[in-house]
């Protein structure tokens, strides 16, 4: 009899225990009627508003079919700055952003924002550490191998100093701090991993400084902003992603609206002169405050499913993403080797 009970009791307390977590799966799922989604201003912001409203839809359906029955809007937004997003993660003021490696390695500091997905994306034809061989005038195009990662380069424009400073790249001279200082820069945010922060890797690197150490360096608000700068003439050389100017070529040699009206096309009229180590991708992140382990996982399966679908590729190519991988926090240690260099830390 009193085997007989005690198995019993073992019973009942594991179904009572099976019980309860169903339970708070079930009210997990029940509870979460709204999300929303923050992308960080790498393109135009309307741009990238238009790109990504189909997500709206696209992934409330997702997590309908996951059980998320009582989800009634997924709303997306792009933010002022970068920072803004890791700021609005950290508070719980949104649910799910598309940050840069940088900046979620400063925002995750405080264990308040988690990353679920790091991008994959098509790699480059060009990969090259040396700038020279990026300068062959020809166009930087996309290959089927997929990569985790990808490079800052910083590309001087059409200017007399930009000129300047490309012919010495160009005929195997090493840049001095005093050449990079003499040019008028275009660089983004303070946690922008190619616009500011591996820029500033390799000039640590190289010379024991930082972009905050340059006389001229001003941030432009958006890699369009670059290269139309660069095409006017107001800055002289420009922090971009690698594929950057692929994405802007069409731009660049348009006299129509939104043209930069420049006669000769992207790839005769820029050069690389400096190109950093491998950045780790783009991530998905999620808020601590607002989005379950539960959520996490679904959601990691959903972005994973989405970008497996034409109509998900077409929204994710805003940032040249081609599909999603799960990652941890610990894949983004070097991210945070990085920021530390910049802080002084």
């Amino acid at each position: 009899m009193k085997k007989f009970l005690s198995l019993a009791i073992v019973v009942f307390v594991i179904f009572a225990a099976a019980s309860c977590t169903q339970a708070a799966e079930e009210s997990a799922e029940s509870s979460v009627k709204a999300l929303k989604i923050t992308f960080v201003p790498s393109r135009d912001p309307q741009a990238i508003l238009e790109f990504v409203d189909p997500l709206q839809d696209l992934l409330k359906a997702k997590l309908i079919e996951k059980g998320y029955t009582a989800l009634e809007t997924v709303t997306v937004e792009v933010s002022a700055t970068y920072e803004a997003a890791g700021e609005a993660l950290d508070a719980g003021t949104t649910d799910i952003a598309f940050l840069p490696g940088g900046t979620y390695a400063l925002y995750s500091a405080d264990g308040n924002i988690d990353v679920i997905l790091a991008a994959t994306r098509n790699g480059l034809s060009k990969d090259s550490a040396n700038p020279q061989d990026w300068n062959d005038k020809q166009p930087t195009l996309p290959v089927d191998q997929q990569v985790t990662y990808y490079r800052s380069i910083v590309v001087a424009g059409p200017s007399a100093k930009g000129q300047e400073l490309a012919q010495k790249v160009n005929a195997g001279q090493t840049l001095t701090w005093e050449d990079l200082n003499s040019a008028k820069w275009g660089v983004q945010g303070a946690t922008s991993s190619a616009g500011t922060v591996f820029p500033s890797v390799w000039m640590y690197q190289n010379h024991g400084r930082f972009v905050t150490d340059l006389a001229q360096a001003a941030p432009t608000g958006g890699y369009g902003n670059s290269l139309a700068g660069l095409a006017a003439g107001t800055y002289d050389v420009v922090s971009l992603y690698a594929d950057a100017r692929r994405d802007y070529h069409t731009q660049w040699s348009s006299s129509g609206e939104g043209g930069y009206n420049r006669r000769n096309s992207i790839w005769e009229e820029t050069n690389v002169i400096i190109v950093t180590p491998g950045i780790f991708n783009d991530t998905i992140a999620t808020s601590n405050k607002t989005v379950s382990p539960q959520l996490k996982s679904d959601l990691q399966d959903a972005f994973i499913e989405l970008a497996q679908t034409e109509e998900g590729l077409a929204i994710f190519a805003v940032y040249s993403h081609a599909g999603y991988a799960r990652v941890t926090d610990a894949d983004y240690e070097s991210a945070r080797i990085a920021q530390n260099i910049i802080l002084g830390n």
